[in-house]
């Protein structure tokens, strides 16, 4: 198996395509070849959690992608991963970089368990390769799509798709790299406000993530003996391309949600991932078991 780096003036970052991927996003090989993470050193970074890898699922776009960066301006480093955008993902690592941060892009696919195990042993030899480490510190278990079916037309297949991602997706990855999260790390699994409020046509959208809520409370009981703080977050209405762009393109379902939401406004990513970012962090080390909604105070 190949490798191949990127190399820009003052950062060095090597990236994969679960397997790697290499400029412009072309499949390169499985490994990473050690190099010297870069890390900031101005006074703030000092004052936030350095050394710190995350995981994000779905980083690629949207509140993954926001996720991700919000991560690294926070001082830490991210394993960027995909399903099918490898060019988007190159992005991604590209601004990550930017940053001073060092990061990685792995395919991942949250729809087929059974490439779970052989992701596992990647992502080790990774961060044996890339970082020195064994483990990495935080999961952000956030790929997913969604579906706007009425309940009365909802098809199997739409329920088990949703299913298959949002709730055996991220109950059996997090299993299989739960030998590699360090101890005293964090997972935070996204949801949505439509747990708490409904709207017509995310009935089996909402019970998957339903699931997911009752998922982190358990992670976070028998996880707990280890230091992991597991939490969920759930945003409201958000502006990103999630259900087609509904609520980012269609202006009457933006006004709806706006007006019903106490800010004023439907949320947008950076709402959202600086929360998460912040969630990470040792400055909310005692939070856990607990559904965090980020929605502006819709529906309230």
């Amino acid at each position: 198996m190949k490798h191949q780096a990127t190399n820009t003036p003052g950062t060095q970052v090597s990236r994969l395509n679960f397997v790697a991927i290499g400029k412009r996003g072309r499949e390169t090989g499985n490994n990473c070849r050690q190099q010297s993470p870069i890390f900031s050193s101005s006074a703030e970074d000092k004052d936030q959690d350095m050394n710190k890898i995350a995981l994000v699922t779905g980083a690629n776009r949207g509140l993954g992608r926001n996720t991700a960066l919000s991560i690294a301006r926070r001082g830490g480093d991210v394993i960027v991963a995909y399903r099918s955008n490898a060019a988007q993902a190159e992005d991604v690592v590209a601004d990550i970089k930017a940053l001073g941060r060092q990061a990685v892009a792995m395919r991942l696919d949250m729809s087929d368990p059974s490439g779970f195990p052989a992701f596992a042993t990647t992502l080790q030899r990774c961060l044996q390769d890339v970082w020195g480490r064994d483990s990495f510190d935080h999961l952000v278990n956030n790929a997913g799509h969604g579906e706007f079916t009425p309940f009365a037309e909802t098809t199997e297949a739409q329920f088990d798709g949703l299913f298959e991602v949002h709730v055996k997706g991220v109950y059996f990855l997090t299993q299989a790299l739960l030998p590699l999260l360090a101890d005293g790390g964090r997972i935070v699994n996204f949801s949505t406000g439509l747990t708490r409020f409904s709207a017509e046509g995310f009935s089996a959208y909402a019970a998957a993530k339903g699931a997911v809520e009752v998922l982190t409370r358990y992670l976070a009981k028998e996880l707990g003996p280890r230091g992991i703080a597991v939490n969920t977050v759930a945003p409201g209405a958000i502006e990103t391309d999630f259900g087609g762009g509904i609520v980012r393109d269609n202006a009457e379902v933006n006004a709806l949600y706006s007006g019903m939401t106490a800010l004023g406004r439907v949320g947008v990513p950076d709402d959202i991932g600086p929360m998460v970012a912040s969630l990470l962090s040792e400055d909310n080390r005692w939070v856990t078991g607990q559904r965090i909604e980020v929605s502006g105070g819709q529906a309230i």
